[in-house]
């Protein structure tokens, strides 16, 4: 079985929420942890990397408590590369993802690491509800795109570590910085696989959305309960 490595992005300051936006409470924990518990319960993950800023390193390793916590660089693509550097070498598989998307699911990361092999990548994502339209700084509208074949990435996106390692570095010799890893490998040539999630895994950007993310945990919780 392949062993894979988990980065758990934790960076941000988190201006909207008064703090570290990865340790507000949700439902009764921070909110990094949630995705983390799904991660330590995989069998098939047996490292976990989270990457976090300097000065909240003593706070995220508090919420983090059976995983790596190392301090990351100025941009999230360079946290990611810090994580992979991190990683032991027994890691023949990496998934990156946000710690801000708290509901992530087991059987959806599960679903994307069948899609990995050598040259080979994947990420979960849902298809575009909205029309989108590229406008130009002056307001006016420029293009309407198709929206059937537009989807809305999200995290984890997964890889061989190899494969992640080189994107990264070709990244970094070429002065290129991406919003996320999927661009990075896709740019090397590795063919990256959309694994549709079946469930929430939107980020958490705003209050309003800690509160959504806390609704559907509660109701989560809930219905484990009463499935015993």
């Amino acid at each position: 079985m392949t062993a894979w490595g988990a980065i758990v992005l934790a960076a941000g300051r988190g201006i909207r929420f008064g703090g570290p936006k990865q340790l507000v409470d949700i439902a009764g924990a921070p909110m990094l942890s949630w995705s983390l518990r799904v991660f330590e319960a995989m069998s098939e993950i047996s490292d976990i990397i989270v990457v976090t800023e300097a000065q909240w390193l003593e706070d995220v390793a508090a919420a983090a408590q059976n995983c790596a916590v190392i301090s990351g660089g100025s941009t999230r693509q360079a946290s990611g590369y810090a994580g992979l550097r991190a990683l032991p070498q027994r890691c023949e598989g990496v998934l990156i993802h946000d710690g801000a998307r708290p509901l992530v699911m087991a059987a959806d990361v599960r679903r994307a690491m069948s899609a990995v092999a050598p040259g080979h990548a994947s990420l979960l994502g849902e298809p575009v509800i909205d029309t989108i339209k590229a406008v130009d700084p002056s307001g006016v509208v420029r293009e309407t795109f198709n929206r059937r074949e537009l989807w809305a990435a999200q995290t984890p996106q997964l890889a061989r570590v190899t494969d992640m390692r080189a994107a990264h570095e070709a990244a970094r010799r070429d002065g290129v910085d991406a919003t996320d890893d999927a661009m990075l490998l896709e740019r090397i040539g590795v063919i990256v696989h959309m694994v549709q999630t079946s469930g929430e895994n939107f980020k958490v950007t705003q209050p309003a959305d800690a509160v959504r993310a806390q609704a559907i945990l509660q109701e989560r919780l809930m219905s484990r309960s009463q499935a015993r």
